[in-house]
């Protein structure tokens, strides 16, 4: 078992660094790689050593961990070629990259070249100094030198942008090398559709569709809220109020997962940013759904935005996690621990795998809950487990989920990048300890770094803001992270 798992996670770690960090760094793969491994490998073979019995040194996990990272990350900056913006390979353009094999015509310009002049006279001198700008097939990029605060540069010139061409543009605003941000000017696709069809924009919204996906999920959650209550669901056809048992869990899980979508929907409305309603994907086995999920069909148009609608998700779901989770605790079951006990067992629940679920554990069951006990959850408990899950998924530091935006709109692109890379090397560490991380390590594995920009992509945020994120990291911390010893003898379970 321990050499397939070491497999598996050796075979996760070179794909993860082939894929986000092998274009952007000279250093030979399998070197990163290695490195990388390093620990487990050192684990492996204490195990081997000394059998699983005998659990490791904690300096044999700690410092072998630091070191490692402090070394990959010394490679991997050694390692990187010429410098480029990491943002403009984010831009809608990503995809038309120049070929270098074979020469093609010289592709059209988004604007004429007797509108350059025009376009310099958008830039004044006091306020961003133009110096040079280039052609993309579908972008025009425009470097120079930024000489007052960047909501003013961009307010200013994003109105000039607008008298001159109208609404021909969306105007990107990006941080760059050496803290020197640029803009740039992409064609407007909103605009020309718009002017073509002259539909009204809240039709994407779809409500009839968003109703049906809502009571299709209704549906298959109460059947998986009935099985998991003990019902036979072969006599449901002779008694149809069995199924009623799955309730409890199909709305709770329902209203945590609908919740966090309408902070989502509702914040992006506030901003006016066009967005499908929230949709159910049900699911008629395992947990009933596969989750809900909305759509933003307009541009992100500032980090104070993107901060703000990418955190009201995570935060709508977890204050209403948090009541019923406690509520299912009350009513949940204290059964002896077993060798059955995991994270994902809810007849066996041993609270201390998550710092959170043990003091809410604590708090609910009181001095019933001991350090030989488990927990047999309520269905609505399992509905509220399942919301911390949720979030903390939700909340981890990576490309377009909810968390990477996050640290996206607080630290800049290029940090974020660096925090979801590494983030992603911590989860695997964790899954040496707890092997139902190693899911979550692969699933991060393939969701890209690079997030989309907002349209002001430079403008920070401010403190209450960046302490508002700082918690929701935190937050993340003591969802995932095991219950230390010492506090776990402290409460007595």
């Amino acid at each position: 078992m321990a050499f397939w798992f070491l497999l598996l996670l050796g075979l996760a770690t070179y794909l993860m660094v082939q894929r986000s960090v092998a274009q952007i760094t000279r250093t030979p793969v399998w070197l990163l790689w290695l490195v990388l491994m390093t620990p487990a490998l050192l684990l492996s073979g204490w195990t081997l050593r000394y059998g699983a019995k005998q659990p490791p040194p904690p300096e044999l996990i700690l410092w072998p961990s630091v070191i490692c990272l402090l070394l990959y990350w010394l490679l991997f900056q050694w390692g990187r070629g010429t410098p480029r913006d990491a943002q403009t390979q984010s831009l809608a353009t990503e995809s038309q990259q120049d070929t270098q094999t074979t020469p093609e015509p010289e592709p059209v310009r988004p604007i004429e070249q007797g509108e350059e002049t025009h376009l310099r006279n958008c830039f004044p001198w006091s306020v961003y100094y133009i110096q040079n700008i280039e052609y993309r097939p579908q972008a025009v990029i425009c470097r120079g030198k930024l000489r007052t605060t960047p909501t003013n540069a961009y307010q200013q010139i994003k109105t000039n942008i607008e008298q001159q061409f109208g609404d021909r543009f969306l105007l990107i605003f990006q941080e760059g090398i050496n803290d020197k941000p640029f803009f740039v000017l992409v064609p407007n696709p909103q605009a020309a559709k718009e002017v073509n069809t002259r539909r009204d924009p809240e039709r994407l919204t779809r409500p009839v569709l968003a109703i049906m996906l809502l009571v299709a999920t209704l549906v298959t959650t109460t059947l998986v809220g009935a099985k998991m209550a003990g019902v036979d669901l072969t006599k449901v056809e002779s008694d149809l109020t069995l199924i009623l048992k799955g309730l409890p869990y199909a709305l709770g899980l329902m209203t945590i997962l609908g919740i966090h979508e309408l902070g989502h929907y509702l914040t992006a409305r506030r901003y006016k940013i066009r967005s499908t309603l929230p949709y159910f994907i049900p699911m008629p086995f395992f947990l009933g759904t596969f989750g809900a999920f909305i759509q933003m069909r307009s541009p992100i148009p500032n980090r104070k935005a993107l901060f703000d609608v990418s955190i009201a998700g995570p935060i709508a779901g977890f204050v209403v996690t948090l009541p019923l989770l406690l509520w299912g605790l009350a009513h949940s079951d204290i059964v002896p621990l077993n060798e059955k006990t995991g994270t994902l067992n809810p007849n066996a629940l041993n609270p201390t795998y998550s710092i959170l679920l043990a003091l809410l554990s604590k708090l609910a069951l009181g001095s019933d809950l001991t350090p030989k006990s488990a927990i047999d959850l309520h269905p609505v408990a399992v509905a509220g487990f399942l919301g911390l899950i949720v979030t903390a998924l939700n909340l981890m530091p990576v490309g377009q989920l909810d968390g990477g935006h996050i640290i996206h709109a607080m630290f800049g692109q290029r940090t974020a990048m660096i925090i979801g890379q590494v983030a992603r090397l911590l989860l695997l560490l964790l899954s040496l300890i707890q092997e139902e991380f190693l899911l979550w390590a692969i699933i991060l594995l393939f969701i890209p770094l690079i997030d989309e920009p907002a349209l002001n992509d430079v403008t920070e945020l401010d403190n209450k803001r960046d302490l508002l994120g700082l918690l929701a990291m935190a937050l993340l911390l003591v969802i995932v992270l095991p219950l230390p010893p010492a506090i776990a003898r402290l409460l007595q379970i």
